[in-house]
């Protein structure tokens, strides 16, 4: 089992990005938790820090704590189930951006496979042929040196989905604690991870929004 060994940015303050009535946007940093753990050290987080400004803030979805980018909040019962169900249904758009080791063998193409829980490394997953479906597109940006700027746009939301998908096409992200080698882990001081972009229906609007945040590696 890994140990969670959580160091949350010592800056209170969130980057809040868009306010209105019904939603909140904001630029979680890396490092910070979407929502608190069970123990009292995670208490800390990015729901608990918005609502000391926003009391009426809702958790809608979630970001790994190492992952930064974009995330949105509800503000009403409304809007909470608007945003959840296209979550659900597959209808929101996400784009991250991710820097990983070595390159890519192919220059673009959808990673389609299954991921299960690591029972035996928890909160670790693994490609299981038993697992929920996962599938990820992705786009070569750039190739460095020694490692390869990825677009990588999720079609499901999975716990872990680009961290695996990544390792499973053999480039682990840089700076990743949890499934690269010590090299690859210790390449960048944070992972290298983060979700630039949200595209989603405006709860009350009924209009496509999309919420933009550039990554900076």
């Amino acid at each position: 089992m890994q140990v969670f060994d959580y160091r949350p940015p010592a800056i209170p303050w969130l980057d809040i990005r868009y306010v209105d009535r019904d939603i909140i946007v904001i630029n979680k940093p890396s490092g910070l938790l979407s929502n608190p753990g069970i123990a009292a050290h995670t208490h800390d987080c990015a729901l608990t820090r918005l609502q000391r400004v926003y009391p009426d803030a809702i958790l809608v979805h979630r970001l790994d704590c190492d992952t930064s980018g974009i995330m949105v909040f509800a503000r009403n019962k409304k809007a909470e189930s608007s945003i959840k169900t296209q979550f659900q249904d597959r209808l929101i758009t996400k784009e991250y951006i991710a820097e990983v080791n070595g390159h890519l063998t192919n220059e673009s193409g959808v990673i389609d496979k299954s991921l299960a829980a690591d029972k035996e490394n928890r909160p670790l997953q693994k490609v299981s042929a038993d697992g929920k479906v996962a599938i990820t597109n992705y786009q070569v940006l750039e190739q460095r040196e020694h490692s390869t700027l990825v677009q990588l746009l999720p079609q499901t939301g999975r716990t872990h989905q680009l961290r695996v998908h990544m390792l499973a096409l053999g480039n682990v992200i840089l700076g990743d604690q949890f499934y690269a080698n010590e090299h690859v882990a210790n390449a960048k001081s944070r992972l290298q991870l983060h979700a630039q972009r949200l595209t989603f229906t405006h709860p009350y609007k009924k209009s496509e929004v999309s919420f933009y945040s550039k990554h900076s590696f």
